[in-house]
Parts: C-alpha cells; sequence; structure tokens
C-alpha cells in the first residue's frame, strides 16, 4: 500500500443497541421475536475503526459521556489502533442509537445524541495539514471548525441529510451520500467529487454532476447494513488520498461495504485495503 497521509475523522460515538427481528414494526404495532445485542456504534466511532484497520493512522474528534459506557468506548477505539486524543468527555450520558434490523438485513436507527452533542469547539486540536472523513451526526459548527482548520483533502459524509452551508461545501473536496440523502440535497450536484452509493446496484462517482466512474456491488450474504455505508466511506476516502484510480477507489470501497454487511456489527472486522478487489 502506498503511503496514506494522517486522517482525522470527526464523527458521533455511541453504544448501538440493535433489535434483530424478522420484520421491523409498522406504526403502533409490538413485534415480540426480538434478539438484543450491544456493540460500540457511532459514525465517527465505525469510520475512524474501519478506516484504522483499512491501514490509516486515524484520530479521532469526538465526546463520550463521564460513564461506564465512555470508557468502554474510548478503551475500544484505542484497542482499534485509534488515536483517541481528540474524543473529549462531557456531562452528557454517552450517545445510543436504538437500531431495529430484521431478516433481510434492511435497518431503522433512532440516535440519541447525548455527549455528542456537546463537543466544545474551543477544546478542538486539529492539525493544519491533515486530511478529515467527517459526518454530520454531530453538530454542524463542529464539523465547520474541524474542516476549517486543515488545509488537507476534506470528505464529507453528508449523513444524515441536512442542509449543509455554503462554507462547508465550498470547503469539502468529496461528498458521500446515498441515493435517498443525494435526492435531498441539490446543493451536492456541482460539487467537486461526490460518491452516491445505491446499496445493491453498487455505486457511481460524479465530477460537479457528471459520473466519471461506476462499481458494481460485490455478491454477498447480507446480514446487517449498519456499517457498510462507514466502511465505504473510510476505504473510499482512504483509496483517493493515497492516489488510488478512481475506478480502484471505487470498486475497493464497493467490496468493502459488501465485507461489511456481511458482518453483524457496525465496525466489521476488515482486512488491509490493498486485500480488496479493485478494477481498472
Amino acid at each position: 500500500m502506498s503511503q496514506i497521509p494522517a486522517l482525522t475523522v470527526a464523527g458521533a460515538i455511541n453504544i448501538d443497541l440493535t433489535a434483530h427481528t424478522a420484520r421491523a414494526p409498522g406504526p403502533g404495532e409490538t413485534v415480540a421475536d426480538g434478539m438484543l445485542s450491544r456493540h460500540p456504534g457511532g459514525k465517527g466511532a465505525n469510520q475512524a475503526i474501519a478506516a484504522a484497520r483499512l491501514g490509516a493512522a486515524v484520530r479521532l474528534i469526538g465526546a463520550v459521556g463521564d460513564d461506564d459506557d465512555g470508557r468502554a468506548m474510548t478503551a475500544n477505539l484505542a484497542a482499534a489502533g485509534v488515536d483517541v486524543g481528540g474524543v473529549q468527555v462531557t456531562d452528557q450520558p454517552t450517545g445510543t442509537a436504538l437500531i431495529v434490523v430484521d431478516d433481510t438485513g434492511e435497518n431503522s436507527i433512532v440516535v440519541c445524541p447525548g455527549a455528542n452533542s456537546r463537543i466544545d469547539v474551543e477544546r478542538l486540536r486539529v492539525d493544519p495539514h491533515t486530511a478529515v472523513l467527517a459526518q454530520l451526526e454531530i453538530p454542524v459548527d463542529v464539523v465547520e471548525a474541524v474542516v476549517g482548520a486543515t488545509d488537507g483533502f476534506v470528505a464529507v459524509n453528508a449523513s444524515p441529510a441536512s442542509r449543509m452551508s455554503p462554507a462547508l461545501i465550498a470547503r469539502g473536496d468529496l461528498f458521500i451520500v446515498n441515493e435517498h440523502e443525494f435526492a435531498a440535497l441539490p446543493e451536492l450536484r456541482d460539487a467537486p467529487l461526490t460518491a452516491v452509493t445505491r446499496g445493491a446496484r453498487g455505486a457511481v462517482l460524479l465530477r460537479r454532476g457528471r459520473t466519471i466512474a461506476e462499481a458494481s456491488a460485490v455478491a454477498t450474504s447480507i446480514v446487517s447494513t449498519v456499517g457498510a455505508g462507514d466502511a465505504f466511506a473510510a476505504a473510499l476516502t482512504i483509496g483517493l488520498l493515497q492516489g488510488d484510480d478512481v475506478q480502484v477507489a471505487l470498486q475497493r470501497a464497493c467490496a468493502v461495504g459488501a465485507a461489511a454487511v456481511a458482518d453483524p456489527r457496525s465496525q466489521p472486522a476488515l482486512s488491509r485495503l490493498a486485500d480488496y478487489a479493485g478494477s481498472q
């Protein structure tokens, strides 16, 4: 693998409480066949750990509570090789995501942000030359402060979909969305690079609205889609950072996403990025 620049991930750290059930309940309905699991999660933590497992040197900016969950999440990140020097401890409880996953692997999620909403901008310490991967599960002023503090490559996973400031749009080099988020964010039509994931139909990479690469999905057994988008985002960002051809970077990111959906955890076991097949 080529030399990978340092990557700073800014995003949420959560405990994932996941109910696996044959089908998700409808409005007003109770489904009684659930099996509960508890795992580390949060888009920031997921992407940081995925990037570290894929081979990057990663620092995470985020926040946890002064509680057992917060200490467990910080230890889990450190064990995966993530620099946790940027993880703040707040007076709010560690964030929690309530997730329902059905037999097809599809999921629905309610996030209770807790400490993620209390990141102190004044305490941020950002390498002025680091590459950044950020999401929108944390306050946008934190994202803007992080990306505004560096002259490096900036990737924004615009999830959950919400309006971004003109300053953030102007600063982003790469935006990563699914097709529903892309439809909700027309401002991305003219972005320098936008990756749009399409589930079983793979992904496309757009340069100012024009397709420059298209990759097929990798066939796999779907266990859970919860961590797939985060693994894809980490893989694509790393691939572009290390100078991979855009087609190779996109196809490898799809292969990493496929590995993630075959794993029940939000932070799946991953190999080095070079181990995943790309194509020219």
